[in-house]
């Protein structure tokens, strides 16, 4: 710290030197380049890393995050385009296919039995599952 002043005070110091008595002897000046303020600059900034580091882990382990304990889950995401994609999220007992675009989240179906388990999802299988889910709600609609 003491070597960030003297390096912020280095253009002022031939105005000090001019302020300071003939009589007195003034202290030498601190180089701000000397290995020990450079060691003191570089431990101070990496201490503020590790800080910043830690709060990151500590706020993402006791999920301080907005959103975090809501009680929904993405269960499985179907990329339909280059923007636009399926979503399945789980809500409680019930799940939503969710179609999500260009700034816009549309509700596609609201499902009262689940159609793919959160914890068990394969990554193929949700294409599929949907596709069954579908077709088995548009038979009994019929």
């Amino acid at each position: 710290m003491r070597g960030l002043i003297a390096l912020c005070l280095l253009p002022l110091s031939p105005l000090l030197a001019a302020a300071t008595p003939t009589g007195t002897a003034a202290p030498p000046p601190v180089d701000p380049v000397a290995p020990g303020a450079v060691v003191q600059l570089v431990l101070g900034l990496l201490a503020v890393i590790a800080l910043i580091l830690l709060l990151a882990w500590l706020v993402r382990r006791v999920n301080l995050l907005p959103g975090q304990r809501s009680g929904m889950q993405v269960v499985a995401v179907l990329p339909l385009g280059q923007r636009e994609r399926a979503v399945l999220v789980q809500v409680g007992e019930q799940q939503l296919l969710l179609g999500v675009g260009n700034g816009q989240v549309t509700l596609l179906e609201r499902f009262e039995q689940p159609v793919l388990e959160p914890t068990r999802a394969a990554p193929g299988a949700f294409a599929q599952r949907l596709q069954e889910a579908l077709t088995r709600q548009r038979e009994t609609r019929q």
